[in-house]
């Protein structure tokens, strides 16, 4: 019954989630391509017997990616259904695929989009990353004969609370699932607690991941170039940058002690974060504009896709964006890979074992607003002493963790031959 009243209302709402849609487009243009797909109408011929990967964002993606490219070790003629929520995810998405694989949005929750699109292409199994449980596309699988997973999941205390105040629609559909591969024992409790048959405590996907070198020395060699010490700004989101540029310009110290670099979270608001650091009366210089090497300024803006390896590299330590308002948190597993130190806010629900972990391992501080962690990394970065004791209790914390994709590539395969 609720889950009928659900449907109907994913239905009703269809017309909002198109103009949506098209306001977004506006800003980027990748969800106005393909909208059709958005609503189960999938024009491009597919092949039955693919694997499904559901990886709704970035970050989800490269996760996805990671789970991809152990699979293909061990069953190298595997192919790959991959689909995405999000433009960003799905232009990440593209690094990830090779001929002979499909790339598609995973439509919206109507009973009917969902069936067209388990009917077009015909995956042989299929694998939701992290969060992504849908109740339509969960009950069409089942109902299709489709084993489904969620891999490397996670489930907040927040985000169980407002499961459990809908189980009667989510439980069914984590109870339904023929597999479920934690992060962390907090998050495989949270998890059974919401319906889920939890398979497996895997750790986190994304410590398996590797930085481009080639990115990582062409920042350490920039670094190399610069006087003062860099303090990066990793993943920021709204709300923090002009909390940055009050601290930066309250407190002159600051602007001369260290060479800032502000990285944007979302690629759509880069001239919206320049803008902004400008109009307070401080100099930046944007990535995208760069000669041979950064040109001088009060604030440095990495306004490009795919280079957080080569950020990294050319920073002594980072803040972790997201985690300064009540956001969450951003990714902080990709510093630890890159060997940067973190310095945090209290805000890192979403990733709150990783956040712990890496308190105890001495690769990231805690502190209680941003004022506060800009101060502290100023002074981290002042003290090499120190600064290296974190760098190297960074790339540790990182090496120790890793580990989860193989566990899941090998639990996904026997999942297919079920």
């Amino acid at each position: 019954m609720i889950r009928a009243l659900y449907s109907l209302v994913t239905i009703a709402v269809q017309p909002f989630v198109r103009r949506k849609l098209h306001r977004r487009g506006r800003a980027e243009p990748g969800y106005l391509q393909h909208i059709g797909e958005r609503f189960g109408d999938y024009e491009q011929p597919a092949e039955a017997g693919a694997l499904w990967i559901h990886a709704v964002s970035l970050g989800e993606t490269r996760a996805a990616g990671i789970l991809m490219e152990h699979l293909r070790r061990l069953q190298p003629t595997i192919r790959f259904l991959l689909t995405h929520g999000t433009a960003t995810g799905r232009a990440e998405g593209e690094r990830w695929v090779r001929p002979g694989d499909a790339q598609a949005w995973l439509p919206w929750d109507t009973p009917k989009a969902v069936k067209r699109f388990l009917n077009h292409f015909s995956p042989s199994a299929g694998v939701l990353m992290e969060t992504e449980v849908w109740p339509n596309l969960v009950a069409a699988a089942k109902e299709a004969g489709i084993a489904l997973a969620l891999a490397n999941a996670r489930l907040s205390a927040k985000s169980l609370a407002g499961t459990l105040r809908l189980a009667s629609l989510s439980q069914p559909a984590y109870a339904s699932l023929s597999a479920v591969w934690a992060q962390t024992d907090a998050d495989a409790r949270r998890l059974a607690q919401a319906g889920a048959t939890v398979k497996g405590v895997f750790g986190n996907l994304k410590f398996d991941a590797t930085p481009d070198e080639s990115l990582l020395e062409r920042g350490r060699a920039w670094r190399s170039l610069t006087q003062r010490p860099v303090v990066m700004f990793a993943s920021s989101r709204e709300g923090e940058e002009a909390e940055f540029v009050r601290v930066l310009r309250a407190h002159p110290d600051l602007a001369s002690d260290v060479q800032w670099l502000i990285v944007p979270r979302h690629p759509q608001r880069f001239v919206e974060v320049a803008l902004l650091v400008q109009e307070k009366n401080l100099s930046i210089a944007r990535r995208s504009q760069w000669a041979a090497q950064p040109e001088p300024a009060d604030v440095w803006i990495g306004d490009s896709l795919g280079e957080m390896a080569y950020y990294y590299g050319m920073s002594d330590c980072a803040l972790l964006g997201g985690s300064f308002e009540k956001l969450g948190g951003q990714n902080l597993i990709e510093a630890a890979a890159c060997g940067c130190p973190v310095v945090m806010g209290p805000h890192t629900f979403n990733f709150t074992e990783a956040a712990q972990l890496s308190l105890e391992a001495g690769s990231a501080f805690r502190v209680t607003s941003l004022e506060a962690g800009m101060r502290d990394a100023a002074r981290l970065v002042a003290d090499s002493g120190r600064q290296q004791q974190a760098v190297a209790a960074a790339r540790a914390f990182g090496a120790a963790n890793q580990g989860a994709a193989l566990k899941t590539a090998e639990a996904v395969l026997a999942l297919m031959i079920r």
